[in-house]
């Protein structure tokens, strides 16, 4: 049961990080579309891990670089996704309250990516790798 209650709750999170993207686009003030091209980055984050997840047998303690490489791949999207607001606000292509909103709905997404991997990341009976 507490496999479900987590699945629900990061759901939620994902929900609520999804709002304020859209709130920072949507909103009569703000009025631009541009950052919902974050929701590529939102897609590409998990996928050099969970390949390298399927790749890498974690059966040794020793660094590998597989998933070196991996996670600095992820770190690059995840900087590049909190990058792109900031510099279409300083481009005047949004405003900077839109900014504000996307980073926060960023921080809740990626948060939520985390969560999910943390919690469906072991190789119990209740993995990730069953979904």
């Amino acid at each position: 049961m507490a496999g479900i209650k987590a699945l629900i709750s990061l759901s939620f999170g994902g929900a609520i990080g999804l709002m304020f993207l859209m709130l920072g686009c949507a909103l009569p003030v703000y009025d631009k579309y541009w950052p919902l091209f974050l929701l590529f980055f939102y897609i590409l984050a998990p996928i050099p891990y969970g390949i390298s997840r399927r790749i890498v047998d974690d059966t040794d303690s020793t660094s590998n670089a597989c998933k070196e490489l991996a996670l600095f791949l992820t770190t690059g999207i995840v900087v590049s996704a909190f990058g792109l607001p900031i510099i279409f606000a300083r481009a005047d292509v949004i405003a900077w309250g839109a900014c504000a909103l996307v980073l926060t709905g960023n921080v809740v997404i990626f948060a939520t990516i985390l969560g999910f991997f943390l919690v469906f990341g072991s190789n119990d009976d209740f993995s990730w790798q069953q979904w």
